[in-house]
Order: C-alpha cells, then sequence, then structure tokens
C-alpha cells in the first residue's frame, strides 16, 4: 500500500473542513447529514471519518480552526475589526452559522459544553492580551474590569453574528461599531 504524503493528509483535512463549514452553515449541525457532507465534500463517509472520529469530531476540529482564525485577528487588530471584517463581506464568513450552531449546542448539549470550553480557551486569551496591551497602551478604558468589557465584546459580537446571519444587517451597524469602540477608549 502506497504511503500518503503528509501535504496531501492535510490537503484532504482542509477539503473536509471546508466542505463540512459549507454544509453545517447551510443546514446546521443537524442537517448536515453524512450524505450531505459527502455530497460537498466530494469524499466517502470512510475517508472523511479517517480524518475525524465522527460528526461531532469534525463539527469541534471546524469550530476550532475558525475561532483560531479570529484570535488571529482579534490579537492583530482587535475584537471590533472581526466584527467589521463580517459587515464589510459577510460572504468571506461561512463560519457565522457555525458560530451560531456553537451557541445553540452550549445551551443544549452538556458534553459539547465541555468540550468547547477546552477549545475556545485560544479566542479568549488573544482577547484579553489585546486588550491588556490596549489598556497598557493607554488606549482603554482602566474603569472598568477586563472580564466585564470582554463580556460586552462578546455580548456585540454575538448580536452582530445572529442579525447577520438572519439576514437584517442594517445600513447602520458600522456607525454601531465606532459607538462601541468609543464606548471602551479611554477618555482623557
Amino acid at each position: 500500500m502506497p504511503k500518503v504524503s503528509e501535504d496531501h493528509l492535510a490537503a484532504r483535512r482542509s477539503q473536509i473542513l471546508d466542505g463540512a463549514r459549507r454544509c453545517f452553515a447551510e443546514y446546521g449541525y443537524d442537517g448536515a447529514t453524512v450524505r450531505r457532507l459527502e455530497e460537498v465534500t466530494g469524499l466517502s463517509r470512510g475517508a472523511i471519518f479517517h480524518h475525524f472520529k465522527d460528526k461531532d469530531g469534525l463539527f469541534l476540529a471546524l469550530a476550532h480552526e475558525d475561532a483560531t482564525r479570529m484570535a488571529d485577528v482579534v490579537a492583530q487588530e482587535g475584537l471590533v475589526q472581526v466584527m467589521r471584517d463580517m459587515l464589510a463581506q459577510p460572504e468571506q464568513f461561512d463560519w457565522l452559522g457555525t458560530r451560531l450552531e456553537i451557541a445553540r449546542r452550549l445551551r443544549t448539549d452538556p458534553e459539547f459544553r465541555r468540550s468547547w470550553s477546552q477549545r475556545s480557551a485560544e479566542l479568549t486569551d488573544a482577547t484579553i492580551a489585546r486588550l491588556a496591551r490596549q489598556k497598557s497602551a493607554g488606549r482603554l478604558r482602566d474603569d472598568v474590569p477586563t472580564d466585564v468589557l470582554i463580556g460586552y465584546l462578546d455580548l456585540v459580537l454575538d448580536g452582530l453574528v445572529a442579525r447577520i446571519a438572519s439576514g437584517h444587517a442594517g445600513h447602520n451597524l458600522s456607525a454601531v461599531l465606532d459607538l462601541v469602540e468609543e464606548s471602551v477608549r479611554r477618555r482623557d
């Protein structure tokens, strides 16, 4: 049996994740059946589940990849920039549906909640580090604890995701994000 290169395995895994992201975004977790996953990836169930233990493992890997991508933007430019990017190019964010599905499963699935809390730490850590740097530079309010700022920004992000995913992204959301940024900035 020929040996498969690491590059080939990584490419196949990426192909599966890209297809699964579209499938979960379009059909939700429950509607993303194995048959649909096979159709969107162009691969057999054996090929898909060679890389992932099961559908839940595939969804968690996808959600973790998306959180990592968001964490990279947060670390460099902040969480509000992630939101601005969503507004500017919503078609580039297939993971909006994934984020909604994560929220639903966090509420309804204790096992998923345990798994996700272990995997979502990267995004939280990036946000905390960014806020700490901004506070140290004197750019953020120092009268509000960091955990409150994080809760506030997460709440705004979740609301924005819900608004975009429901097709109701209004013309004034950019101005709303300006207001959010202004509300966390240090006042001299």
